[in-house]
Formats: C-alpha cells, structure tokens, sequence
C-alpha cells in the first residue's frame, strides 16, 4: 500500500489552521533566499502558500548570493526582532562563501523551526527542546499513521545524515525501540535491509532500494530526494518495492509534504508559548 503523505499533511494542517486562529495576534514565518537556484526559490513558494494557507503570514527574505557571511548575520538579527516572529529558517544549501553554521546560528534558539542552530540542535537531543527537526519527525508521524506496534520490529535507519538519520534515531530510541542504523562504514548492509521489517532510508541514492534487497511484507519510510533528469527521486525505487513491501511512503507524495506541515506547526508551538 502506498502511504499518501498529502493525506497526513492535510490533517497536521488542519490542526495548525485552527492553533493559529486561537492565537490572539497574526504568527509571522520567514524563509532566508540566498541568490535565485529555481529549484530553492520553488520550495520557498510552496511554504509561502501552505503558511498563508493556515493563517501564518508568510516573509520572505530575499539576498544577493553576493551577500557576505556578515552581512547575512546581521539580517537574520534583525529578522529576530520582528514582530509576532515565530519562525525563521534559511532555504539550503547556502553559497559556498558563505560560513553556513554561522548563519544558522544567527537565528534566536527559540525561532529556530528546522532546529539547525548548534543550541536548538543540541536541545533536542538532550530531550530539552519541544521543536524538533521537521524531516525526522515526519518520518516518525508516517510510520505511526499505519497503526502498528513497532514493539519487537527489525528497524533499520538507512543513512546517519543531520537532518533525518540522526535525529530519526535519536526519536525512536527514546521510545525504547531497537534501532539499527546503516552508514557508508556499515558492511553487510544488504543482508541488513533484506532481514528489516521497517526501513527508514534518508541517503539521497536515487533508486537505491529495490524489490530484491527486501524482505516480504517490509515498511519503507522514503525521506531520500536526489536529482533524476530534470525531477525528483527518491531512494526508494517505487515500481520495484510496490508488489513486495506492505506499506511504502513515496518520493515525491511522501514525507515531503508532510515535513513542510510539522514545520508550520512548529512555528505554531513558537506562537502558543510567547
């Protein structure tokens, strides 16, 4: 079965809609541009019309991809002080002269909504921070939308990346579950995957899992994007694993609508607790 993440977004949006009309002022969310790739400028259209969708007002802030790491610094200070701000974030990746954990560090701890900043990073991982990276927690949301007990599964994390290996990790540890993970040092990893009852795959390897390195009846969790002719993949190799996996979340349709939707509604909990 294939999982329909626009299903999950649609609801998560749905609650987000209604926290913010409970709110007793407009939320404000910013998204950083560095310079004019296409493919970032449209990720940041498709958050300023979900955002405006559930009544967040929707900023965006537009550089020069000449901008020093200084002056990009100072802007993002500023940005802080803005008024009903609950969120800013900064569309990645960033121009190589820029220093990039500088910049994202810039940005107050506590607006910090993709949870990149090294304070608001390392809050979450000591369990102090309620905000946690929207990627992770979107694969997390996915797999508990199948309704099965994860007690005593074959969980295997493919790819130990910052924004969703680590953290995946790190969420589903915390709730006392067994976690294998996969990382370019790992060997045996096909007899790994083949024995995994869930697979959570965040390796940007277009195509890279298919019907034979699964076992039977398998759950996979697709959170990996790579570039394909011009489009979109993901790590999964959807044709292949469709007759041989029980539950599969596609790229695109999977966890990327659903990450966009748990980062509003990470801006919303900003709102809730100003």
């Amino acid at each position: 079965m294939i999982i329909d993440g626009r299903k999950i977004k649609d609801d998560i949006l749905f609650e987000v809609k209604m926290g913010v009309e409970r709110l007793p002022f407009v939320p404000v969310f910013c998204d950083i541009l560095v310079g004019t790739d296409p493919v970032s400028a449209q990720y940041v259209r498709m958050k300023e019309k979900t955002a405006e969708s559930v009544g967040i007002k929707f900023l965006k802030s537009e550089f020069p991809i000449s901008i020093t790491t200084e002056e990009l610094v100072e802007a993002i200070d500023n940005l802080n002080r803005v008024p009903h701000m609950c969120g800013i974030i900064v569309q990645l990746p960033l121009p190589v002269h820029i220093n990039r954990q500088e910049v994202l560090d810039a940005i107050a701890p506590h607006l910090d909504v993709d949870c990149l900043g090294s304070i608001a990073s390392s809050e979450f991982y000591n369990n102090k921070n309620p905000i946690g990276f929207p990627a992770a927690l979107a694969c997390v949301t996915i797999l508990g939308s199948i309704g099965i007990d994860l007690k005593d599964k074959n969980i295997v994390m493919l790819g130990q990346g910052n924004l969703v290996g680590k953290p995946v990790t790190h969420l589903l540890r915390n709730r006392n579950l067994e976690i294998k993970t996969i990382n370019k040092n790992t060997e045996n990893t096909d007899d790994i995957l083949l024995n995994a009852d869930i697979i959570i795959s965040g390796i940007g390897q277009g195509k890279f899992i298919n019907g034979d390195k699964i076992k039977k009846g398998a759950i996979i969790i697709d959170a990996g994007t790579s570039e394909d002719n011009g489009g979109v993949v993901g790590d999964v190799d959807l044709d292949s694993v469709i007759d041989v996996a029980s539950y599969v979340s596609p790229t695109p349709g999977g966890v990327g609508p659903v990450t966009v939707a748990i980062l509003l509604r990470n801006v919303l909990m900003v709102g809730q607790n100003k």
